[in-house]
């Protein structure tokens, strides 16, 4: 058999939808572990909907998930001669044929078919008419001379054998009346030249592989094997389509999600092994086989990509999760100053305490990142005179210690809490908003270590002064 060949095939109509990102995640990892190669086909035949910037965001998008495609990527709008070519071709061997059917006629069809509230399948009109009795002034579309009689039966790699009656496959059309070729003809014509072997994709694509096949056994071409991947649907068990919320690739990298744990996480909705839950790459290239791919659709779980997020912030180790946040900060915040890289550093493991995403690890990290502190104004309202004699005598005790820890931290505020009668917020709170800004974030202590004594001597004296 020949060396396997797959392809992702997006339309540059939009961002990359987190299905479309799965479905390229899938044919990649099966092409790694077959030692194969992996295309990128980008479908530009829609002309007014094409963009350049949506191509250049999905090859981005796959390259931040880890996905690159092998070789140069396949243009689809370079090829559309090749496409015409062999619709010529299919309508001198029979296997297609003109249609001088107007839009009226078709509209008054499909009506019928909704009255009759049955699926539109065009009447075959001139299937077998005589070109001679064609109307001169309406352009013909070009139609496939699809199977009529009997069933097909496609072979799955993914649902097993599935069978259709090939009366409900219409002679669909292959070139419109403005000589522009259609999805499936374009689709097939590229597999084809592309030598592409298997084909991977969303299972909303099964009556479309009927056709493509026909057109396959028309031109004696070797079928390619195809494998249908369900849908992923909403938590509440719809359709996930591009208008949901989180359903681009830049919707999680907005919020601080890693690509490692979002590739993680895709690879297993839909798919497993044995009972193991988190792969590395080399790993999920590993293992990744089709049989392991479930036959129903998968639900799209927030909750669950933070937790897998999460695991991986606790997990990763500190020097990349630090280029991490400086990448996401960059991109998406504010550009971290390279003298911060120590504080930050040696910060993180409380930094990343509780946090599931990057933007809560920014959040935390703010009051370091930022030389002025920036107040929350209803907490800066809170620090009255009695909290700035605790931040004045808290100064005063500051500058007796020699190195900043917990248990050289700990009596100063125990007996800030005993002289000023108050609690461990009454001393807490104040101090945490000179600092920071806000009544929340980190502990006290990890604060106060995370700034450094001077830092923190500063922030404390413009509060008194």
């Amino acid at each position: 058999m020949s060396k396997v060949a797959t392809r992702f095939a997006p339309s540059p109509t939009g961002a990359l939808h987190i299905g479309g990102v799965r479905t390229a995640l899938f044919n990649w990892l099966f092409t790694k572990n077959q030692k194969g190669t992996f295309h990128l086909r980008i479908e530009d035949t829609d002309k007014e909907r094409s963009k350049d910037e949506h191509k250049v965001q999905i090859i981005k998008s796959l390259k931040w998930i880890g996905i690159e495609h092998d070789g140069e990527e396949y243009i689809q709008s370079n090829k559309i001669e090749d496409h015409i070519k062999i619709a010529n071709e299919l309508l001198k061997n029979g296997n297609a044929y003109k249609c001088y059917c107007s839009a009226e006629e078709i509209e008054e069809q499909k009506k019928r078919a909704r009255q009759k509230k049955m699926p539109y399948i065009y009447n075959r009109k001139w299937r077998d008419a005589d070109d001679n009795d064609a109307p001169k002034d309406i352009k013909p579309v070009i139609r496939f001379k699809s199977k009529i009689e009997g069933t097909s039966v496609l072979n799955d790699l993914v649902q097993g054998n599935v069978e259709i009656e090939n009366e409900t496959i219409e002679d669909f059309i292959i070139l419109r009346n403005d000589g522009t070729p259609t999805y499936n003809l374009s689709a097939t014509v590229d597999d084809h030249q592309m030598k592409i072997t298997h084909i991977i994709r969303g299972d909303d694509h099964k009556i479309n592989t009927f056709k493509q096949i026909q057109i396959y056994k028309a031109m004696s071409w070797e079928i390619p094997k195809f494998a249908h991947i369900p849908l992923i649907h909403t938590i509440e068990g719809k359709k996930l389509s591009k208008r949901d919320n989180a359903s681009t690739l830049d919707d999680y990298s907005k919020i601080g999600i890693m690509p490692d744990a979002l590739r993680n996480y895709l690879l297993r909705l839909g798919w497993s092994y044995q009972d193991k839950e988190i792969f590395t790459l080399s790993e999920s290239i590993k293992h990744f086989n089709l049989e392991g791919i479930g036959k129903s659709p998968s639900k799209l779980d927030m909750s669950r990509i933070l937790s897998m997020n999460e695991h991986y912030i606790k997990s990763i180790d500190e020097n990349d999760l630090y280029k991490n946040i400086v990448e996401y900060c960059e991109i998406y915040k504010e550009k971290i100053k390279s003298d911060k890289e120590t504080k930050i550093k040696s910060s993180l493991s409380f930094l990343k305490n509780k946090a599931k995403t990057l933007e809560d690890i920014y959040n935390n990290a703010k009051f370091i990142i930022n030389d002025k502190v920036n107040f929350i104004e209803d907490d800066f309202k809170l620090i009255d005179n009695k909290s700035k004699k605790i931040i004045l005598e808290f100064s005063k005790k500051l500058s007796s210690i020699e190195k900043l820890s917990k248990e050289n931290l700990e009596p100063i505020v125990n007996n800030l809490i005993k002289t000023n009668e108050t609690n461990f917020k009454g001393v807490g709170q104040p101090l945490r908003i000179a600092l920071t800004g806000s009544k929340f974030g980190p502990g006290l202590y990890d604060i106060v270590i995370a700034l450094g004594k001077e830092e923190v001597a500063k922030r404390l004296a413009k509060i008194i002064s």
